[in-house]
């Protein structure tokens, strides 16, 4: 064991409907947005909330699965590792985006609580 890990866990929402990108080799990718928000109390008694917004990346079967799915909204919890992508914009300078690869997730809206 190299003594490093890279583990992410992460309960949220998401905030739009699953995006899919389709390959020539038949491979695919899903990606969408998902919200975590944490909630206190200041000194002065007013309530903050302050929302960390995360780009998911889900591939092949389980992209499709989410696409069927899940839905922007939707509660989900997702468990994978961090993964930041280099590219360079027009200016060309260096732009970087960091994201959340799945390993394994579960749905936690049912029918019933989706108006939540």
């Amino acid at each position: 064991m190299s003594g490093t890990l890279n583990k992410v866990m992460l309960i949220g929402r998401l905030g739009n409907d699953v995006k899919m990108h389709y390959f020539e080799s038949g491979d695919c990718i899903g990606k969408f947005p998902l919200a975590t928000d944490e909630t206190y109390t200041n000194k002065s008694g007013e309530k903050i909330t302050n929302t960390e917004w995360h780009n998911i990346v889900v591939k092949n079967k389980a992209a499709e699965v989410c696409e069927k799915y899940l839905k922007k909204g939707d509660k989900v919890y997702v468990e994978g590792f961090l993964k930041t992508r280099k590219w360079q914009d027009d200016n060309n300078n260096d732009r970087y985006s960091t994201e959340v690869h799945i390993k394994e997730f579960t749905f936690l809206n049912t029918n019933k609580n989706k108006e939540e």
